[in-house]
């Protein structure tokens, strides 16, 4: 029965990582509609700006986290000036600012690498040292926030694009973006906006789990894959789909390794995606 209350864990604990990953990935490809695999470098940059601020620096935990967040959302910004906004002003099509993004992804890890080595690094363990039992199973601190994290950042998402001007123009750009010029919407402005809410996300999403597993500037390849998986899971541009994905994804690989080896999860996870791609494409909800 501990066991089996340990995997419920671990499988929320997982789907809310990769929940986060899904929420900012889906938010900018409503807009784009185009794989932003250099999103998932804002993850490994929110991560080891976090640990420049707090190892070397010496800022308060809780401060060097948030310019974390606010140094991934940046750098998100500046990529989708510099890099994306460019290419869209030529009419590039999703092929190409796909292969764009992978070129940002490899830049901007190889940075990282080249600025604190490959090295597997933690962050600090201050605020990660309370261990909790829920029913036998077993759950840090850290990932007790990560769960809060998920559900309180997928709350901000739906009201900010149901309540506010801002998610209404987001919303109609990535209804039709020509149409949404036509009415008067700025739609390079909230694009920016929308890379640097999304890039946040994904920054936040690095540093949780720099808090609970560690960091390396490798880490990011893998978290936007399941992030990825997670999307087309739910139902890819759907910010809901992506957090039911997310959630699918946990418990299939944490249930799917009950009686085989942790090697096979990676497998597992892509054997799902290909199910969706083979039986049920569009995912569990429509855009």
């Amino acid at each position: 029965m501990e066991i089996f209350i340990q995997l419920i864990l671990n499988s929320l604990i997982a789907g809310s990582i990769y929940a986060l990953i899904a929420l900012g990935f889906n938010l900018i490809f409503g807009v784009v509609k185009f794989f932003d695999l250099g999103y998932g470098a804002m993850i490994v940059i929110g991560a080891y700006a976090t640990f420049y601020f707090t190892k070397i620096i010496g800022l308060n935990i809780f401060l060097a986290a948030a310019l974390g967040v606010l140094s991934a959302g940046v750098v998100g910004l500046l990529v989708n000036r510099f890099v994306y906004q460019n290419l869209r002003k030529k009419k590039a099509s999703n092929m190409v600012l796909l292969i764009a993004s992978l070129g940002v992804f490899t830049v901007l890890q190889a940075v990282t690498a080249i600025l604190f080595s490959s090295q597997f690094k933690t962050l600090s363990q201050s605020v990660t040292a309370n261990v909790y039992n829920i029913f036998g199973g077993i759950v840090t601190q850290t990932q007790i926030v990560i769960f809060i994290c998920a559900v309180v950042i997928m709350i901000a998402l739906t009201v900010m694009l149901n309540k506010t001007k801002f998610g209404k123009a987001v919303k109609a750009i990535g209804d039709d973006e020509e149409v949404a010029k036509i009415v008067g919407i700025n739609t390079n402005k909230i694009i920016a906006g929308v890379f640097f809410i999304g890039s946040a996300i994904a920054g936040l999403a690095g540093i949780l789990i720099g808090f609970d597993t560690g960091i390396e500037p490798t880490m990011g390849l893998k978290l936007i894959l399941k992030g990825v998986i997670a999307s087309i899971i739910g139902g890819i541009g759907n910010v809901y789909g992506g957090v039911l994905g997310a959630l699918f994804l946990g418990f299939v690989e944490n249930f799917g390794i009950w009686k085989l080896s942790g090697e096979w999860k990676d497998a597992i996870a892509f054997v799902v995606l290909i199910l969706f791609l083979l039986f049920r494409p569009r995912g569990i909800f429509k855009k």
